[in-house]
């Protein structure tokens, strides 16, 4: 075993080499490790950890059990898909909230095409554009679409809140009335209903079923990015079927050319002030609308569509002392400030707001985060430093970043009011579901998503909106492709 002194000495000598001060790292006592795990042979290491991943354990299991193997959260292994779809399948995964970070860092880390991960989908389906998600912020054209999502939430802001209350009293009723019929109703399609309407209308003032698009947008959004996400996600299939039709070979844009062209049409007809703007600062209006659809319908859409029942889901498993909380709070700083509901009013809601924050840290709608080393680097974890060399692949799992024991009590726990008094501060800087910190705003010179904000103020409306209209609830939870499959069995309208 080395001395100490030779281990100092070594670590000495990487950071003279990297151009790393001692001042980066918290703890520089901390050793200086190998990172542990491999490949696998060519190939095969990468079919077997996708089988692993998919299916033999599944995603967390997959993870538990290599940190276990390894004694280790940085680690080295295969990411899906693998061959054929990807050509290079090797990262380096960050498995903790001390290590991940360093993705956020743009200083040191790229993220030119690698929002999907180690594939990317075909420019075919976004219209021949590699789309802002996929461009590094070093790249011309990635501050102006960037500004051009900030206007296009700045010119729709008046409308959020009046159309996200008539959309989603729209949802409740149709809730109310399956349940009355039936004695318990799915969350999921009146609700993706409820979510492309609303979206449709806040941001471009167009209500989309009274368009040729009708009620179909969210089954061709559904359909798109399913063409978009297969190769990293699962439906349940058959192991062998699904892995070959999913994890294979891409599936074929032509597929779903119409459907995508629909969906184009519909925000090209209803975008004209956002395309306007978007020719003003020096970006096509064909280019600048297969943004909007992609913003809208994949990172707005995809986010509502994955997280509200990600919050139902967590809620109504906590039990009816708590949704009492929350509509006693909510309902008295409404009524305190004249019956209205404002951002000023959610402000004074700290259950609420604690309640959000905590869905958004135990089970984030974004799980995975990549990005490829710029220079030769040192990685931090808890317990160790590893040497990352340039060009290799950084892969963090955001669950188990934002559920790290080491920073989190009770980090498996569902705690409503974890984010309230002093511990809001302290904490709020490792939730991390927009690819950067919850302390921290999106600029266009970063790749934090630009409705970071957005994405927040509606998933309190929604908490609001539910605890306006009911004392309490009760869920059943099941799997999905992607979050979670909730069924609201009953609802107990509000009684006081």
């Amino acid at each position: 075993m080395a001395s100490s002194a030779t281990l100092s000495s070594r670590r000495a000598n990487v950071r003279s080499r990297l151009s790393v001060t001692v001042s980066e790292l918290e703890k520089p006592e901390l050793p200086l490790k190998s990172i542990p795990g491999d490949y696998g042979l060519p190939f095969i290491g990468a079919i077997k950890d996708r089988l692993d991943y998919f299916y033999n354990q599944g995603r967390d299991e997959f993870f538990k059990f290599k940190i276990q193997k390894y004694q280790s959260t940085v680690l080295r292994t295969n990411m899906p898909p693998g061959p054929f779809i990807s050509s290079n399948p090797k990262v380096v995964a960050l498995l903790d909230g001390k290590s991940f970070p360093i993705l956020f860092d743009i200083s040191k880390v790229e993220k030119k095409d690698l929002f999907t991960g180690t594939y990317m989908s075909s420019t075919y389906l976004t219209g021949g554009y590699r789309i802002l998600s996929y461009l590094d912020p070093s790249e011309p054209k990635h501050a102006k679409l960037k500004q051009l999502l900030f206007f296009l939430l700045k010119s729709s802001r008046d409308r959020v809140l009046p159309e996200f209350k008539a959309c989603y009293t729209e949802l409740f009723k149709t809730v109310e009335y399956e349940l009355a019929e039936k004695g318990k109703c799915s969350f999921q399609t009146p609700s993706e209903q409820a979510a492309f309407n609303f979206l449709a209308r806040a941001f471009f003032d167009s209500n989309p079923v009274d368009s040729k698009l009708g009620s179909d947008g969210p089954s061709l959004a559904n359909k798109w990015v399913l063409f978009q996400l297969g190769p990293i996600f699962t439906l349940g299939l058959p192991k062998y079927i699904e892995d070959l039709l999913l994890h294979t070979f891409p599936l074929p844009s032509f597929l779903v050319k119409k459907d995508y062209k629909k969906l184009y049409d519909f925000f090209y007809e209803s975008a004209g002030l956002v395309l306007d703007e978007a020719e003003k600062i020096g970006i096509s209006r064909d280019e600048a609308c297969h943004n909007l659809v992609f913003a809208t319908c994949f990172n707005s859409f995809g986010g509502i569509k994955v997280f509200f029942p990600i919050m139902l889901k967590w809620i109504g498993l906590a039990g009816e002392n708590l949704h009492l909380s929350l509509a006693k709070e909510i309902r008295s700083v409404i009524k305190s400030n004249g019956g209205e509901l404002s951002l000023s009013a959610m402000e004074q809601m700290p259950l609420m707001k604690s309640v959000v924050y905590e869905s958004f840290r135990i089970d984030p709608p974004v799980q995975f985060q990549y990005g490829k080393a710029k220079k030769d680097l040192l990685i931090e974890s808890h317990h160790a430093v590893y040497e990352v060399k340039e060009g290799e692949m950084l892969f963090g799992y955001q669950p188990f970043a934002t559920k790290d024991p080491n920073i989190f009590d009770r980090a498996e726990e569902f705690v409503p009011d974890r984010f309230m008094g002093v511990d809001e501060e302290k904490l709020l800087k490792y939730v991390l579901w927009s690819n950067g910190p919850e302390t921290e705003h999106p600029t266009v010179a970063d790749k934090q998503c630009a409705g970071k904000d957005f994405v927040m103020l509606v998933s309190r409306l929604f908490v609001v909106e539910f605890f306006r209209r009911y004392d309490t609830f009760e869920v059943e939870v099941g799997p999905a492709p992607v979050g979670v499959a909730v069924t609201i069995t009953s609802l107990k309208a509000a009684s006081f």
